[in-house]
């Protein structure tokens, strides 16, 4: 299968690459140029042939749009850049994939969407999110419109894998206590069984199971396969 893997420059979507390659054909891209062995095209995802191109011949899209820090750092206004990535450029994606009969698209959004919402809930993938004005937050919530729009009507099979907060074990262990804590190779995990099981319009909840995790994430482990190994350590 043939995959393209964005935000490149991510510790996510290096991980991620490197498990996958095992097994797939991966094609890289950033907004800005990197260092890797694998295919590499540095893409503005604009609305132009550029972006058709870039998804030509691709089975599957990893969307983990993340844009990169220094390059948000240099915006006058960092939000509305992160909104523009997620709602232009995501758009942009999502056209031209469906033009270039790209089959499944999967989006990186996230369970920050439910902070306002009470931690003893038991809140499942048909609750309605509560984004707060964090712009990362509000920007994913805007990224899972245009998603859904693609997919209503028809035109590419989208999952979206809505993550928790990824951490490392060593960075768990230096950081205060996280109910929505995602283990780094549990979230590489999950992006590996939604490219081998498409879905026309899914929803996941993802992050790692611990006493105290705050998501349900049997969906996840029923539809993807996601067994999550992710143990916090002990303070």
């Amino acid at each position: 299968m043939n995959v393209l893997i964005t935000s490149a420059g991510s510790e996510l979507a290096r991980k991620l690459a490197k498990s996958v390659s095992e097994s797939h054909t991966i094609r890289l891209t950033e907004l800005q140029p990197i260092e890797t062995n694998l295919e590499f095209v540095q893409s503005a995802l604009g609305h132009d042939e550029s972006t058709n191109e870039l998804v030509k011949g691709m089975d599957a899209i990893v969307h983990i749009a993340e844009t990169p820090p220094e390059l948000k750092a240099k915006s006058a206004e960092p939000e509305n850049f992160e909104i523009d990535y997620q709602t232009r450029c995501t758009y942009n994606l999502l056209m031209a994939a469906s033009e270039e009969g790209v089959k499944h698209f999967i989006y990186a959004s996230t369970l920050r969407l439910f902070e306002q919402h009470g931690e003893d809930w038991t809140v499942k993938e048909n609750w309605r999110p509560r984004p707060s004005i964090d712009g990362l937050v509000l920007a994913k919530h805007l990224g899972e419109f245009t998603c859904r729009e693609f997919a209503r009507e028809g035109k590419i099979g989208i999952t979206c894998l809505r993550l928790g907060v990824i951490v490392t074990p060593q960075e768990a262990a230096e950081a205060e206590f996280n109910s929505m804590w995602l283990g780094m190779d549990d979230a590489v995990a999950a992006f590996q069984g939604a490219i081998d099981a498409p879905s026309r319009w899914g929803i996941f909840h993802v992050q790692s199971e611990f006493p105290g995790s705050r998501f349900a994430i049997g969906n996840a482990k029923g539809h993807l396969k996601f067994d999550p190994q992710f143990v916090p350590p002990a303070k």
